[in-house]
């Protein structure tokens, strides 16, 4: 059983101990506590979830602690996690709490927390929760001012007129594609919108997995070893093109016509190529993102900027360097002409209108990119293991490597002129993330597993 405290908000395993998982005291305590640090202006809070089996249970603890603090609850039920950041917005809510362990498995759920302008907490307000949760410094409403709940579904579609909306979206030039794409919404909350959205795009669909049952058909992180389902029906010949979103559709992945992958990591690369070919500016992305982006927005003249691993470092770097466009390699794309958040639908549109514009197939567009080999491992964390240790361990094996820079704003990073290795603890996961990258997938698991090892070693 698990519980972890990060950036990425409140996420554990359901069921088990107080202070050990994701359980309704802990729930009480955590909401009790945003609902305490969050400044109050018009006293509503926006509360929306994914497909998670446990989703009803960790909603009616929510709701019922924001109106015991005296908050009007908006309960936007089913959602994406960026239509709750962009509720928050339309409704002039003092922040949001979003129902959702994203890409975890099925025993899993998470709170994730958002100021007033729906973006996720900075890691200081973030710490500033966590202490006020740990003192139980709360103090609840009296009965005459209780919060009241209130259902709003009316978002998943001003959501999308947003998302049509947007300058760089030609919803003329993808109708006149008449584009079929196969969907992998794994049983939650994209099984929702994303036909909405197809729809307004004049786009033919056909959906796997779209019943919103939480019960996820397979393992619902968007990695090729997890989308063979999507990827043997698109070698029918009878799409497009492949789409496969998480369970709270901030991350998207693509799949070619053939049944391949276009790679999670060039998701961001693709749309990123279209934005800066219409608005030349510079990008952002992690740590752990392919070297594709940086080749990408140097070829259109801007400058390419890395952050810490986690949103909102993200997304704050992209307010530090005037990004045009920036995101992460797991397919989270993040647009500021719409609003500081992955967005899968806006990653959808982008796409599809870069596509109709080219006029190419899926395989042909992703051939237009630098091509690198990311490979993407994970060690899973004992009581017994030191991760600062091992980071010390790891920086002190390449110091003396002319050819190596060392970086450790977020766990070590290593990077060569011809590859790189990032070895960092998970924000989201008891695991150690081992991510390498290299001209060939042989060579990325080499340098890979070498870090691997040291790990294994001082375990």
């Amino acid at each position: 059983m698990t519980l972890i405290k990060s950036i990425s908000g409140i996420r554990g395993t359901i069921g088990g101990t107080t202070g050990d998982t994701l359980n309704p005291l802990d729930i009480v305590k955590f909401t009790s506590a945003y609902a305490s640090f969050i400044p109050r202006k018009t006293g509503k809070i926006v509360v929306g979830r994914d497909g998670r089996i446990s989703g009803p249970m960790v909603r009616d603890v929510v709701c019922g602690t924001l109106v015991g603090m005296g908050f009007d609850v908006i309960d936007i039920g089913y959602a994406s996690t960026p239509t709750t950041e962009l509720a928050v917005r339309m409704s002039e809510a003092d922040g949001g709490i979003i129902i959702t362990a994203s890409h975890n498995p099925r025993q899993w759920n998470a709170l994730k927390l958002l100021n007033s302008e729906g973006e996720f907490l900075t890691a200081a307000d973030g710490q500033r929760v966590l202490e006020i949760a740990e003192n139980e410094d709360f103090s609840y409403a009296e009965v005459d001012k209780l919060g009241h709940v209130t259902v709003d579904n009316s978002f998943d579609d001003r959501h999308i007129q947003s998302v049509v909306d947007l300058r760089l979206v030609d919803v003329d030039a993808i109708r006149q594609a008449r584009f079929t794409v196969c969907v992998d919404s794994i049983n939650s909350v994209g099984g929702i919108i994303l036909p909405k959205l197809l729809e307004r795009l004049g786009v033919g669909y056909t959906f796997l997995n779209r019943d919103v049952t939480g019960d996820f058909a397979h393992n619902p992180e968007p990695l090729e070893k997890n989308l063979q389902g999507i990827m043997t029906e698109m070698k029918s010949g009878k799409y497009n093109l492949g789409i496969v979103v998480d369970p709270d559709v901030d991350r998207l992945a693509f799949i070619c016509e053939d049944g391949t992958m276009f790679g999670e990591e060039y998701t961001l690369v693709s749309v990123a190529d279209y934005v800066l070919s219409q608005t030349p500016g510079n990008t952002v992305s992690n740590l752990s993102s392919t070297r594709a982006l940086r080749d990408v927005t140097r070829k259109r003249g801007g400058v390419y900027t890395a952050a810490a691993v986690g949103e909102v470092n993200v997304t704050t770097k992209m307010k530090e360097v005037n990004a045009v466009i920036g995101g992460e390699g797991n397919g989270g794309v993040i647009y500021p002409e719409s609003h500081y958040g992955r967005d899968a639908l806006v990653g959808i549109a982008l796409f599809l209108t870069s596509l109709a514009k080219k006029g190419c197939k899926v395989s042909e567009l992703r051939s237009q990119f630098p091509d690198y080999q990311i490979a993407k491992n994970r060690i899973d964390l004992t009581p017994e293991t030191d991760v600062d240790a091992i980071l010390v361990k790891v920086k002190e094996m390449f110091a003396q490597d002319p050819t190596a820079q060392v970086n450790d704003i977020d766990g070590v990073k290593i990077d060569f002129p011809d590859r790189w290795v990032h070895l960092r603890k998970s924000n989201t996961e008891p695991i150690i993330r081992v991510y390498s990258e290299a001209a060939t997938m042989e060579a990325a698991d080499e340098i890979g597993k070498k870090l691997m090892q040291v790990v294994y070693d001082m375990q």
